[in-house]
């Protein structure tokens, strides 16, 4: 009776630990990325665009957004660790750069007027990177790189921090099923101690009743 008590309370941990590796996953892949505030003030973004499976990845420079041509297009995408992203000036909305919002590794160096790719970088760190362009900051003009799969994520409550800042996934729900199973495992050890107990206190033998 102690070895099957033994094997319920077994399965009921061996489920337990099986559902949070299903659940759990790799860091902040696959979640939402977290920008924080990042994005409340740029009209173009709506979604991160999945670039990932590309060795490199277009960004252009001078889109129409933020009431003329003031916006990164796309304003977020996401990419492998490796892949490198060309930002590619439109010539439109007066001169532009790229700079990092931090201590993060973008700087196009002096805001330029022109056309054509004039700053590029390889992303080798797993993170969210944000960057704006210094003369039309306050309009809005804002993106971001995601790298990779390790980085905050809103299903995390990671923060919003750029420069390859990555963040631990939450502790994963345990399913009802798992909760239950845990319940009759106990219920079977309770049921069994107390079997035990009448056997060693009264030996098994009873007198039949006249």
């Amino acid at each position: 009776m102690r070895t099957a008590a033994g094997a319920a309370t077994a399965a009921g941990a061996a489920g337990t630990v099986a559902a949070q590796e299903e659940e759990g996953g790799d860091g902040g892949g696959g979640g939402t990325p977290d920008y924080g505030g990042w994005f409340s003030n740029t009209s173009n973004f709506d979604e991160t665009v999945d670039a990932t499976g590309q060795d490199t990845v277009t960004v252009e420079v001078g889109t129409q957004a933020n009431g003329g041509a003031f916006g990164f297009g796309p304003a977020a995408v996401h990419v492998d660790n490796g892949a490198t992203v060309e930002f590619e000036w439109t010539g439109e909305g007066g001169r532009h750069n790229v700079v990092s919002d931090g201590d993060g590794p973008l700087d196009s160096g002096d805001a330029v007027d022109t056309t054509g790719v004039e700053y590029e970088h390889t992303f080798e760190e797993d993170g969210i990177y944000k960057y704006y362009c210094v003369p039309h900051e306050s309009l809005g003009m804002l993106g971001a790189v995601v790298v990779g799969s390790d980085y905050p994520t809103a299903d995390s409550g990671g923060g919003g921090g750029g420069g390859g800042g990555g963040a631990s996934s939450a502790a994963p729900a345990v399913p009802e099923s798992i909760k239950s199973l845990g319940v009759a495992a106990s219920v079977v050890m309770t049921a069994t101690l107390g079997l035990a107990y009448v056997f060693m206190k009264y030996g098994g033998d009873y007198d039949t009743p006249e």
